[in-house]
């Protein structure tokens, strides 16, 4: 009997690439020797996207779709498409054609060799702006440094997660998501390749930098508690420079010299008062994962599908 493969796409306001990406996948799995589906999930898309893939399925009968409510997020949409797919391994990719297809029988490769987990690592564009490369550098960087995950530099959502090790991901709990750490944390044996993304076929990146610092906040406040030590080693490190400045306080009261000026003293304070919003925002960040987490809502939820769970 063949082994079965699910390729997960995650959609959002790519009625565009839908149709290019879906034939890529066809014209490489077709002479791969297994049987296959294609599981696109339309994150809350507002272009016709769904309509798109309600055509397509109806005469594709490898391809099925799974619309969201809304848009709950790429790590989200993801999820849902694990916790569909049936396959003995299941492929990750995005939906804009910039993770090659042709890589898919790369992937069932290394499987058949015995990995459990084969993962990408993105090449440097180096005709990406300077500043894209360099904050996706620092987003690695200090994650690592910070967190109690190790993830190489330009490592993707594209990936091969054998059965094993993606039920035990789709049975984590937790509103904040992040596959990458989840997918390093849990083990078994794993490969990586890199590779030169492809040029998005159509439309704008859906990754802002705003949503790379959400995520950036969600791997670390999901992986450790390193900030919360931070906070208390800068805490304490300022408490003992404050006692410091007591004799000093002293000697110049019993001198009768008298420090003037109102700018340092506002500096001093506005510093402070920063620095303890700057620790109360990060605490708030765990507690309100927690209470986030209390309320045990689900983290996407399903309008319609051709599939049976």
């Amino acid at each position: 009997m063949k082994k079965k493969v699910s390729i997960v796409i995650c959609c959002y306001n790519e009625a565009e690439n839908i149709p290019t990406v879906v034939d890529a996948i066809h014209k490489n799995m077709e002479t791969a020797g297994y049987n296959y589906e294609i599981i696109a999930v339309n994150d809350g898309s507002s272009d016709d996207s769904l309509t798109l893939l309600k055509k397509m399925a109806e005469t594709d009968k490898r391809l099925f779709y799974v619309d969201l409510s809304r848009n709950f997020g790429h790590q989200n949409a993801l999820k849902a498409g694990l916790d569909y797919a049936t396959g003995d391994c299941i492929i990750s990719m995005d939906a804009d054609m910039q993770h090659p297809p042709e890589m898919l029988p790369l992937f069932l490769e290394k499987w058949e060799e015995g990995y459990d987990v084969v993962y990408t690592r993105r090449k440097q564009d180096k005709s990406l702006p300077l500043m894209k490369r360099k904050t996706s550098a620092w987003f690695y960087r200090f994650i690592n440094s910070i967190s109690d995950i190790e993830l190489e530099e330009g490592t993707s959502d594209f990936r091969l997660l054998d059965r094993n090790a993606a039920d035990i991901i789709i049975r984590m709990k937790g509103n904040d998501l992040f596959i990458r750490g989840l997918v390093k944390w849990i083990g078994f044996r794993q490969y990586a390749i890199d590779y030169m993304p492809h040029k998005r076929l159509c439309g704008e990146s859906k990754y802002t930098v705003r949503k790379m610092f959400s995520l950036a906040a969600q791997g670390i406040t999901s992986f450790s508690v390193k900030p919360l030590y931070v906070a208390l080693y800068v805490g304490f490190f300022i408490a003992v420079l404050s006692l410091l400045c007591i004799p000093y306080a002293v000697i110049s009261f019993i001198s009768g010299y008298y420090m003037a000026g109102w700018a340092s003293l506002i500096v001093t304070v506005g510093f402070l008062g920063g620095l303890q919003l700057f620790i109360l925002g990060i605490i708030g960040l765990y507690i309100g994962k927690i209470f986030i987490r209390t309320k045990e809502r689900p983290t996407y939820i399903v309008q319609e599908t051709n599939l049976q769970k």
